[in-house]
């Protein structure tokens, strides 16, 4: 599971900036990349530079993966997908990566970001959120699913468990 906060590449910042067409507001590291060593998934420091807490640990930023998830939601997928999975399931799912936010904060004098996957404590919030959770190998049944609708195998394949070469 990634927990890296290395400070990202220049080369990496620059991908990220093009990839999301603005540089980021807070340090990150890339944690999942496609083959070719293009950024999938980032794992952000829990607050920004200017102290602002940031709830989004896993951030999706591969393009083209953000464009089929998002028409999954827009067809109605956040909640169809809520609907397949276990409450119980869902709940962990976000109990563990409030957790894993958690150990890696490490401004404690800020108002620290809660919740899980997405900000939230129950539900589901943000088809994205879960499926980077699930990339970097977090147990994640939404993201599971997610992944089985728009990921291409070879990723989810070398993606799983915070590939990062």
């Amino acid at each position: 599971m990634a927990l890296s906060f290395r400070e990202a590449t220049t080369r990496d910042v620059a991908a990220v900036a093009a990839q999301m067409g603005r540089p980021l507001a807070g340090r990150f590291s890339v944690v999942v990349r496609h083959l070719d060593g293009t950024p999938v998934v980032i794992e952000n420091e829990p607050h920004l530079r200017d102290g602002t807490p940031m709830p989004t640990l896993y951030w999706l930023v591969d393009v083209a993966l953000n464009q089929r998830v998002s028409r999954l939601e827009g067809e109605g997928g956040v909640h169809r997908f809520e609907a397949l999975v276990d409450p119980e399931q869902l709940r962990r799912a976000h109990d563990e990566y409030a957790r894993r936010r958690r150990a890696v904060t490490r401004r404690y004098d800020l108002v620290a970001p809660v919740g899980g996957v997405g900000g939230t404590r129950r539900g589901v919030k943000c088809l994205h959120a879960h499926l980077a959770n699930y990339l970097v190998g977090a147990n994640d049944p939404v993201g599971a699913l997610v992944a089985a609708a728009v990921v291409p195998g070879e990723l989810c394949a070398v993606g799983r468990g915070g590939w990062d070469g």
